[in-house]
C-alpha cells in the first residue's frame, strides 16, 4: 500500500505546527535551537558525554562544542570528568538549565492549550493519539539508526 500521500500530508501538518510553536516561543532566556536540543536531550536521557549528545541529535561533535561551552558558562549544564574514563567529560543538566527548559516548554504549551480550546473533545482526542503515535514513529526511527530512545516531546 502506498502511504506517500499520507506521509506528505502528515509532514506538512507537523512542519507547519512546529513552525508556529517556534514562533510562540517568547525566548526570554535567549536560548538558541541548538541549546534547546542539548538541554532537551539531557532532560530526556540524563547525563551524557558530548559525543553521545552529538550522535543522538545527529550533529557533529565539533558543531556543538561552542553550544556546550555557552551552556556551561551560563550554568545551564555542568561538565565533570567521566567516572570510567577521566579524560572524557560528562554533561549534566543543572537546576537552572531545567528551569530554562521548563520556561521554554510552558510558553509553547500555553499557546497550544489555547489553540486546542477551539477544537471539539473528539478532535483533541485524535490529536492526543496522533502525538503518541508520532512519538512511537520517532522512537522507531531512532532504534533503526541505533540512537537511544526516551521520553519524547520534552523540548
Amino acid at each position: 500500500m502506498d502511504h506517500l500521500s499520507e506521509a506528505a500530508r502528515i509532514r506538512r501538518g507537523v512542519v507547519r505546527l512546529n513552525r508556529r510553536l517556534r514562533q510562540e516561543r517568547g525566548n526570554e532566556a535567549g536560548l538558541s535551537p541548538n541549546q534547546l536540543i542539548v538541554l532537551g536531550h539531557l532532560h530526556r536521557h540524563g547525563s551524557a558525554t558530548p559525543g553521545e549528545v552529538a550522535v543522538a541529535e545527529r550533529q557533529r561533535p565539533q558543531s556543538l562544542t561552542r553550544v556546550f561551552a555557552e551552556l556551561e558558562t551560563e550554568g545551564l549544564i555542568a561538565r565533570e570528568p567521566g567516572t570510567v574514563d577521566r579524560r572524557q567529560s560528562v554533561l549534566t543538566l543543572t537546576a537552572k538549565g531545567r528551569h530554562a527548559l521548563d520556561r521554554d516548554m510552558v510558553e509553547r504549551d500555553v499557546w497550544l492549550a489555547g489553540a486546542l480550546a477551539s477544537l471539539s473533545a473528539t478532535e483533541r482526542g485524535v490529536l492526543e493519539l496522533a502525538g503518541a503515535l508520532m512519538e512511537r514513529l520517532a522512537d522507531a526511527a531512532a532504534e533503526e539508526t541505533g540512537e537511544e530512545t526516551g521520553e519524547a516531546g520534552k523540548a
